[in-house]
């Protein structure tokens, strides 16, 4: 990986999806949010951590989240995904790149996100080293259509904007 030559603006996008599962804590953007099945994954499953994570992995040329937490090795399982965004951020750093802002969009038809935006912003801005006005995280529903739309799961966007040191 490159360090970053100077001068310039870089952006990433991330995706990630995973199915609902009961037997699992809903976790997103670092929030725990309660009475509702949480998402099947390696880690915690938290499908916006991990979305950013590739977000601005991408930005820098720096690989993406399977490359720096790979599922087949035993010490990511249930990993908190936060402490995983913060690592990467570690790594995009030492390349010389700082993390001008990010944007989520959550596609669910359930939880709703609006409730616990705020909140995730603090938490995926301190995991970043950020404030949280720099994130911005928003619910979309499906309209009820595809397997997202009859409630199987998740589905996360993120764009990332990285700027060189």
């Amino acid at each position: 990986m490159a360090r970053s030559t100077g001068g310039g603006l870089r952006v990433g996008t991330g995706y990630d999806s995973h199915r609902f599962d009961v037997a699992c804590e809903l976790v997103l953007g670092g929030v725990r949010i309660p009475d509702h099945a949480g998402l099947s994954g390696h880690s915690d499953g938290d499908a916006i951590a991990h979305a950013i994570i590739d977000a601005v992995l991408g930005a820098a040329s720096a690989g993406d989240v399977g490359s720096h937490f790979p599922p087949s090795e035993s010490r990511w399982k249930g990993a908190d995904s936060l402490e995983l965004l913060t690592i990467a951020m570690h790594a995009v750093r030492g390349l010389g790149w700082r993390v001008v802002n990010v944007d989520v969009t959550v596609v669910c038809e359930s939880p709703k996100i609006r409730p616990y935006a705020a909140e995730m912003c603090r938490l995926l801005g301190d995991a970043m080293g950020i404030a949280s006005e720099q994130v911005s995280v928003k619910g979309k529903t499906n309209e009820g259509m595809g397997w997202i739309g009859a409630g199987e799961g998740v589905a996360v966007h993120a764009v990332a904007l990285i700027e060189s040191d």
